[in-house]
């Protein structure tokens, strides 16, 4: 597994529109949002969904807190069911255009993996079969079987667009009966205690795609216009601050984000924009997260900082670092040595 730093935890990467989903899949089972969000930094956070992107650490905090109220191996995966091209605010109408069912299959898989950056996806094709498998990012401990059946249950819905019949494998064991899982998914076959997690759609016999009236289906039943590009422009947001995490440094400018996600400066501009930020705000906001876990949590030198965060002196990185937290980080290094001293 790719091992991710500390400090990405820290970073707002996934969009608080799953939480807010999440929370009213929680209730409809009879859990309260106050219990459900109890001890956490995330009510206040929720207020506003559509416009919030959560940290790893609170993602974990939420799904941590809602394991005690989860006795049902099954809620994953139906909670999952209910992320359809709509609940993952897609883009999915450029998606369904498409007539092969491998490029849409690798479509899907790459949205998903912007929009849901908790585990990530490899899209594959053997002979007939198209393979979907999920594969682990971040250190999810327990928690990682109830993700999984998440994105399982999200593919399930998602893949009614390629075939009708699937074979889904797990890594991990379950109690709950084979009466009860068909149940839920009735055009699957679901084995536990496989080598991976994986989605294996035979393709041989489907009939070609028609694209159009699948489109005009969804159409009829999406959001109006403006939401929908509303929601293509937080989209980029995402992946703009998921490339920044990656490239915190002189790799993460604006251009070579561009570079990275196939479009000029200008256009990736005119996205930020419409979504209300800035790229110079994005990269501000995950600099000064890396900035404060190298100054609060290691001992490398204040020029290796700027360094690592693409700046071009120490200077420059001190002056920023002042306009952040309205100290240098020289101030802010004495004072965690303080107060570890106490």
């Amino acid at each position: 597994m790719f091992k991710i730093n500390s400090m990405a935890y820290e970073v707002p990467l996934v969009s608080g529109r799953y939480a807010e989903r999440f929370v009213e899949f929680m209730e409809g089972r009879g859990i309260s949002r106050q219990a459900l969000l109890e001890g956490t930094s995330l009510e206040a956070v929720l207020a506003q969904p559509q416009g919030v992107l959560l940290t790893m650490k609170q993602v974990i905090e939420l799904m941590g807190n809602a394991q005690r109220f989860l006795p049902d191996e099954q809620a994953g995966f139906e909670f999952g069911q209910q992320l359809d091209l709509q609940g993952h605010g897609l883009l999915g109408f450029a998606l369904l255009k498409q007539k092969d069912y491998r490029e849409l299959a690798s479509m899907v898989v790459q949205y998903l993996r912007v929009s849901l950056p908790i585990l990530d996806m490899k899209v594959s094709c053997s002979g007939e079969d198209l393979r979907i498998a999920l594969q682990d990012v971040w250190e999810l401990n327990e928690l990682r079987p109830f993700m999984v059946q998440v994105y399982m249950g999200s593919i399930y819905t998602l893949t009614s667009l390629i075939g009708r019949r699937f074979h889904f494998e797990f890594d991990f064991c379950t109690a709950t009966s084979k009466e009860k899982w068909k149940k839920i998914a009735p055009s699957a076959f679901l084995s536990f205690g496989e080598k991976s997690n994986q989605v294996v759609v035979p393709l041989s016999g489907r009939p070609a795609r028609d694209g159009n009236n699948e489109l005009a289906y969804y159409l009829a039943s999406a959001r109006s216009k403006e939401e929908v590009i509303d929601d293509e422009h937080m989209e980029v947001v995402a992946r703009v601050r998921q490339l920044v995490m990656k490239y915190p440094g002189r790799e993460g400018s604006l251009e070579r984000v561009g570079e990275r996600l196939g479009m000029s400066a200008r256009s990736l501009r005119h996205h930020l924009k419409s979504a209300g930020v800035s790229f110079h705000l994005i990269r501000s906001q995950v600099r000064k997260t890396f900035a404060n876990r190298y100054l609060k949590d290691t001992n490398m030198p204040l020029q290796k900082i700027a360094e690592v965060l693409g700046y071009s002196d120490q200077a420059s990185f001190t002056k920023a670092y002042r306009s952040w937290t309205g100290e240098t980080p020289g101030d802010m290094r004495r004072g965690v040595a303080q107060s570890s001293q106490r």
